[in-house]
C-alpha cells in the first residue's frame, strides 16, 4: 500500500518495545520507522521523521510528558499515543492535556492495539475505557455544590449525557447507535452538539471537561 501509517515507538524496555514493533510490522498498512529508549530520543525521531503516530511510555527516562509536551509543540501532525502500565489517573488526565491523542495500558491484546493505532491516525482520540469510565464516574459523583459555577454539562440534555456515558465506556458511534436503537447518523449528531456545548474538540476531552468541573468543585 501506498498510503501507509508511519510509526515510531520510545519506550525503554527492548523485549517490550521489539514486541510491539513486531506486531505492528505484520499489518500491511503500517511501518515502523523508528525507535527510541529515551525521552530526548523521541523528541529527536519525531521532528526528524515527522512520523503520523509515536508510541510513548510514560515512564521512561527523560519524562514521557517531556516527550509529549515537547513533540506536540514542535510537530502537531504527529499523533502521540502513550502505550504505557499507568493506570494513574493523573497520568492520564497529564498525558492528555500535554497533547496526548490516546492513552492505552499495556494489557491491551495485539489486535486491538492495531484496530485503535488505526482509529487515532483516522482522527480519533482514545482512552482505555476503564480509565475513561473512572474519570467520567469521579467527575459526575457526589451532591452538586449550590455556590459553584453551572458546568457546562448540565447544557447536555438526557439522551446527550448517555452518549457521553457509552463514549466514556469507550463504544463506538456504531454501537451506541445500536444500543439506543438510533441511527449512527443521528449519534454523530449529538456527539457535533455535546462537542459544541462543551467547547472541545473531541470526545475525551468531554470526559475530562467533566472531570475539570468535579475538581474545581
Amino acid at each position: 500500500m501506498n498510503d501507509k501509517i508511519h510509526i515510531v515507538i520510545v519506550d525503554d524496555h527492548p523485549l517490550f518495545r521489539e514486541g510491539v514493533a513486531s506486531i505492528l510490522k505484520a499489518e500491511p498498512d503500517i511501518e515502523i520507522v523508528g525507535q527510541g529508549m529515551t525521552a530526548p530520543e523521541a523528541i529527536h525521531l519525531a521532528t526528524d521523521l515527522l512520523p503520523d503516530l509515536i508510541l510513548l511510555d510514560i515512564t521512561m527516562p527523560g519524562g514521557g510528558l517531556n516527550a509529549v509536551k515537547a513533540i506536540a509543540t514542535a510537530c502537531p501532525v504527529t499523533k502521540i499515543v502513550m502505550l504505557t502500565g499507568s493506570e494513574a489517573e493523573e497520568d492520564v488526565v497529564a498525558a492528555l492535556k500535554a497533547g496526548a491523542r490516546a492513552y492505552i495500558l499495556k494489557g491491551v491484546s495485539a489486535r486491538e492495539l492495531v484496530g485503535i493505532l488505526r482509529s487515532v491516525w483516522a482522527g480519533e482520540a482514545y482512552v482505555t475505557p476503564s480509565l475513561a469510565a473512572s474519570l467520567l464516574s469521579e467527575a459526575t459523583r457526589g451532591a452538586p455544590n449550590p455556590k459553584a459555577i453551572p458546568s457546562p454539562l448540565e447544557k447536555l440534555t438526557e439522551r446527550e449525557r448517555q452518549i457521553l456515558e457509552r463514549v466514556a465506556a469507550g463504544d463506538s458511534n456504531k454501537e451506541i447507535a445500536a444500543l439506543l436503537y438510533l441511527s449512527e447518523k443521528t449519534i454523530k449528531h449529538h456527539m457535533t452538539n455535546i462537542l459544541q456545548k462543551l467547547q472541545v474538540h473531541n470526545r475525551v476531552e468531554a470526559a475530562l471537561m467533566a472531570h475539570d468541573e468535579k475538581q474545581t468543585q
